[in-house]
This record gives structure tokens, C-alpha cells and sequence, in this order.
């Protein structure tokens, strides 16, 4: 079971592992042991995935949810396998929780007459430094 809040969980039963070869630098253990995962979650289609979260995921732009409803998650920096697919779940537990935190919204405001004083001070001194700027007369 994945523990994303008090009251989402998601059994190990709706996660599919995929193992490759690992990429990069390892010699020939990394060319001879499958030790790189790739997670794979059908969240659209999740039974125990609350409507709220999907929404949130379908509206996230993070480059492993995917429009077609699955999240990717590939994990190769460990060595072992077992590592590697630990990392993963962890992963995708912060990516859901992420989701499902709630979007603050913002609340226009207007600035004080003493900051809008100060930006025009500022102008009103940065053009008398500039018109003092030009060619000298005689």
C-alpha cells in the first residue's frame, strides 16, 4: 500500500514495473543487470484514486503525467532493482501529494501611495541623471 494522505491509498496491485539497462557511466555491471524501473500508473482509471486528484493531475504540466491518464516514472540512480523501484514509489507518493494540495488563489492588490511616491521619485531622479547626459554647450 502507498500512503498519500490520511485517506488515499493506493495498493501495489495498480503499479506496473517495468526493468531496463540502466544509462550512463557503471562498467559492466550496468551493462549486464536490468537494475534501471520504470513505474507506470493508470491514475484515469484508478478505483482508489479520488476524482479530485485526477483533475488536479490532468491539469498538471509536469512531463511524466501524460494526457493519455498514465504517469511515467523512471528511476536508474541506485544500483539494485529493489532500490530503484523504493525510490520510484516514493516519487510518485510526493508527485499525488503534490496534486492534491490545494491551488491558493490569488487576491489582486493594489499598491500603497507611498510605494507609488517612491516609483515615481525614482523615475523623476533617473531622468534628471539621463538630461544631464547629452552634449555640452557653450
Amino acid at each position: 500500500m502507498l500512503f498519500i494522505s490520511a485517506r488515499v491509498q493506493i495498493p501495489e496491485q495498480e503499479l506496473e514495473f517495468i526493468t531496463m539497462r540502466a544509462s550512463g557511466p557503471g562498467g559492466q555491471h550496468v551493462n549486464k543487470t536490468d537494475s534501471a524501473v520504470q513505474l507506470r500508473f493508470d491514475y484515469a482509471n484508478s478505483p482508489s484514486l479520488p476524482d479530485f486528484y485526477k483533475e488536479a493531475l490532468a491539469k498538471m504540466k509536469d512531463n511524466r503525467v501524460l494526457e493519455s491518464g498514465w504517469i511515467m516514472i523512471r528511476c536508474e540512480t541506485q544500483r539494485s532493482q529493489l532500490m530503484n523501484k523504493e525510490t520510484a514509489k516514493e516519487a510518485l507518493v510526493s508527485l499525488l501529494q503534490l496534486a492534491g494540495k490545494p491551488v491558493k488563489v490569488r487576491r489582486p492588490t493594489q499598491p500603497s501611495k507611498s510605494a507609488k511616491r517612491k516609483r515615481t521619485d525614482s523615475k523623476t531622479l533617473r531622468g534628471k541623471i539621463k538630461s544631464g547626459r547629452g552634449k555640452v554647450q557653450i
